[in-house]
């Protein structure tokens, strides 16, 4: 199974019983079959209260191939380049107290 993300659905609390019936009842009827859907109610007398429905659903297409190109899995030739850039940048010469020393960084795996 892939990766799964939890989406809300939002329900304003000005609505009549009928409406908010049906809404409920289109709402279940559309989600997935292992979507473990929970309703709460939200808010508070000042900004309003609404009814917040979560559930897990499957990434989008979209969404993966965005996720794709942040976890790097998906290029090990980008991740080879990143390493050789940090060995070169772990020999840089820096300037401290009108004096230049070498500085060499071990980094452990």
């Amino acid at each position: 199974m892939g990766r799964r993300v939890k989406d809300f659905i939002e329900i304003s609390e000005y609505t009549s019983l009928d409406q908010l019936i049906n809404a409920l009842t289109a709402i279940r009827d559309n989600l997935p079959a292992d979507s473990d859907p929970e309703l709460r109610m939200k808010g508070d007398d000042v900004f309003g209260r609404r009814l917040s429905i979560s559930y897990f659903r499957e990434l989008t297409e979209e969404e993966a191939s965005v996720e794709g190109r942040y976890n790097g899995s998906d290029l090990p030739e980008a991740n080879a380049e990143i390493e050789q850039l940090r060995h070169q940048l772990d020999d840089v010469d820096f300037e401290r107290d009108d004096r230049v020393a070498k500085r060499r960084i071990r980094r452990v795996a």
